[in-house]
């Protein structure tokens, strides 16, 4: 009898009402995972590295194990007792401590034996436990595996008794638990573990009786027009939508952003069939002339279809329809979808043309009509601020200031039409076009639609100057004002998305190559909203809901007045700093080393980096970082003496050694030439040139006594330490190394 006979494999399988398609993966890999755990804990598996077969379809979670046992090995097991000095009395008769141990082992005194647990003599009871059975902890496997499912919403629904209720992510139809070709008796949601399960709800004949847990999928591919593995579904559906856009002469994506959108309605799409086939839908050539923008997030969002392009990016009149129904004539699936969409795309058309009767600049007024914030304002106060700092931005990035002017009273206006009420997805694109309808400027129409991004990461930054200052505006007026009023990140929660927007500011300002110090950029940003009301005072002093509600101990939150917190946003950011140039391969401790000599100059902190990394494999790096640490804590000991810092002169006639003239004569002949070289951004030659300092530094710590005597020496001795301090630490702090 060869191996698989001896242990079969187990499948398990629940049918159900559809699943939701942004999480079928997730529980599919819970629900087998869950299983596989469960069974090797109780050691009914073979193999414990054989992975499981995964099947998910919309309406099913199933699991195939190779080598289940049907029971466990028997396990021998070894407890100890009390020590012999315990349990044995003077004269060597069990003590009463010993006789009840053992009877609440079961067992006889005599049966017990003696060992040596590493101190001292123990009294032991060996016994054989029975391995678990699967037929009887089946049942209980799949329930704990069930109730811990990433499940996102329960359902609850009565069975078929009409009595009982139950709550599962979906109504659930069918259980089959098979060992080989055995139905394991369970009862799990209601239902009795069979070896029956359905196919296909339309192309299917009927349910189907499973041989066997290996002819699981085989049988559903054959009898029931079921492809139950998603991966195998996604792969069909891929190369039937390349074989399709290529036989139409179109292609998927134009862009990588696009391309990204189609893997995820692909991700959707495999999690919505079941026997999928790709067939082509067309729609009248004259909706072509709405952007084509709304036309393909239509399609995506509403219809789940997959547009066509031209190879210039132009959208074709054809999309792609991933349907559930592979049959010979789909002219009937074509056509209901072709019925389908039209008046999907006629609403987009509708909108848009409704949409173009009134300018941006005439729905001005209406931004004061919309809050932004309960404590920040109104958009108009909003678009106000944002204003005064897209001017102050405009020369730094090129652009003309009249231009991020008009960008940024115009910015938030596409937000009032119907079509980005439709779509939200569209605001700054539909921005664009009505900009350009109306007969604004290039620049202005650009940098309303660019001044979102980055939008995540990854995403381009603003093209044009002026949507680089108006992004940057924007991003900086949201943090300071969120932040201002103390609306901060805490944890994983960040309802206004904080974050993305300091990395925003972040990539900008690096990527952007601007010359802009981060915490001057914030100071302004938070001067912006010098004209925000303070709370009433009412709101702001402490009130008790205790004595009107009668409720005791809970005091109501608050408003604070708006603070310009500086330095505590500029960490935030830095923060986000820290990320993005982790992600850009740099090390933790070089990163920490220069952002230790503050946040001026983003645009100069990869250069900065990488002269570090150069410096580190110079001969001289080791000596050098360690006599800047030895400096610097000489210096941090003797800061009250007036002298140990970077401005103190030194006094060349007390320079009464010759280590300490070497020192700075060398200082004095390196520090035109580090300037020249930082001048020139040049920050490798910068690090590079202090590889001279190693002989005079490493002399002066040996024949020259820092904290002399006389008052003087000491004081001129921690000057040329406070020069020489501030010279290796112009690129990075070294100590930080």
């Amino acid at each position: 009898m060869n191996q698989a006979t001896n242990h079969p494999a187990l499948l398990v399988e629940l049918l159900t009402e559809e699943l939701p398609p942004h999480a079928l993966t997730r529980l599919a890999d819970s629900f087998a995972q869950g299983i596989r755990t469960r069974l090797a804990t109780r050691q009914l598996l073979t193999n414990e590295d054989a992975h499981p077969d995964i099947y998910a379809t919309p309406r099913r979670l199933a699991v195939r194990l190779p080598g289940v046992r049907a029971q466990a090995d028997a396990r021998e097991i070894q407890i100890k007792g009390p020590s012999v000095a315990v349990g044995l009395d003077a004269q060597g008769q069990p003590t009463m401590a010993l006789i009840k141990w053992a009877e609440k082992q079961g067992a006889e005194v005599s049966a017990l034996t003696r060992g040596h647990d590493g101190k001292q003599d123990v009294f032991y009871w060996s016994s054989t436990q029975p391995g678990a059975v699967l037929a009887d902890v089946i049942g209980e496997i799949i329930v704990e595996t069930l109730a811990q499912l990433p499940i996102p919403k329960f359902m609850t629904y009565q069975l078929a008794d009409g009595l009982t209720t139950v709550s599962f992510v979906r109504p659930a139809h069918r259980l089959v638990v098979l060992h080989g070709d055995t139905v394991l008796p369970c009862t799990i949601l209601g239902l009795a573990a069979d070896r029956i399960t359905d196919g296909h709800r339309f192309l299917s004949s009927g349910p189907i009786t499973l041989e066997n847990a290996d002819s699981y999928a085989r049988q559903l591919r054959e009898q029931g027009h079921v492809e139950p593995e998603y991966q195998a579904r996604r792969v069909m559906i891929a190369n039937e939508l390349a074989h399709s856009s290529q036989q139409n002469g179109g292609i998927l994506a134009v862009n990588d952003e696009e391309q990204q959108q189609v893997t995820a309605l692909l991700d959707e799409v495999a999690a919505l069939v079941e026997w999928p086939a790709v067939y082509t839908g067309q729609f009248d050539p004259a909706f072509l002339a709405v952007p084509q923008e709304c036309l393909i997030l239509s399609m995506r969002t509403n219809q789940r279809y997959f547009p066509l392009f031209e190879t210039n990016g132009k959208l074709k009149n054809q999309f792609l329809i991933v349907s559930n129904m592979r049959i010979d004539d789909p002219s009937g699936i074509i056509d209901g979808n072709e019925r389908v969409v039209r008046p999907r795309l006629a609403d987009a058309q509708f909108f848009f043309d409704q949409d173009r009767r009134e300018t941006l600049a005439s729905r001005l007024p209406q931004l004061a009509q919309v809050v932004y914030h309960a404590r920040l304002g109104t958009q108009a106060e909003r678009s106000e601020r944002i204003r005064r700092l897209a001017a102050a931005l405009a020369p730094a990035t090129g652009a003309s200031v009249a231009d991020a002017e008009r960008a940024a009273q115009l910015a938030k206006t596409d937000l009032l039409t119907g079509m980005v009420g439709e779509f939200p997805e569209l605001q700054g694109t539909m921005g664009r076009y009505y900009a350009r309808h109306d007969g604004e400027s290039e620049a202005v129409a650009d940098a309303i639609a660019e001044h979102y991004q980055p939008r995540f990461a990854g995403d381009a930054l603003p093209a044009s100057p002026t949507g680089l200052a108006l992004a940057l505006a924007d991003k900086l007026e949201t943090l300071a004002g969120i932040w201002g009023i103390g609306q901060r990140p805490t944890g994983d929660k960040d309802p206004f998305a904080l974050r993305r927007h300091a990395l925003g500011v972040v990539r900008i300002l690096i990527e952007g190559k601007l010359t802009l110090s981060l915490p001057a950029l914030l100071e302004q940003a938070f001067s912006v909203f010098d004209k925000l009301p303070a709370p009433a005072a009412a709101d702001t002093e402490p009130s008790d809901k205790a004595a009107a509600t009668g409720k005791k101990g809970r005091k109501e939150a608050v408003p604070q007045p708006f603070t310009a917190d500086v330095p505590g946003l500029s960490a935030f950011v830095a923060d986000r700093l820290r990320s993005y140039l982790r992600d850009r391969g740099f090390a933790g401790t070089d990163i920490e080393a220069v952002l230790a000599t503050g946040l001026d100059r983003l645009d100069l902190l990869e250069a900065r980096l990488a002269a570090l990394a150069a410096f580190r494999r110079l001969p001289a790096f080791e000596s050098l970082t360690a006599a800047n640490k030895r400096i610097g804590n000489i210096l941090r000991k003797s800061a009250g003496e007036g002298a140990a810092d970077d401005k103190a002169s030194v006094d060349p006639a007390l320079l009464k050694e010759a280590a300490e003239r070497d020192l700075n004569d060398a200082l004095v002949k390196l520090q035109p030439q580090v300037q020249a070289h930082l001048q020139q951004q040049d920050f490798t030659a910068a690090l590079q040139a202090l590889a001279a300092l190693q002989a005079p530094v490493d002399a002066f710590f040996e024949q020259v006594m820092v904290n002399a005597e006389d008052p003087a020496l000491r004081r001129n001795r921690l000057a040329l330490l406070g020069g020489l301090h501030a010279l290796m630490n112009r690129v990075a702090d070294l100590s930080q190394l």
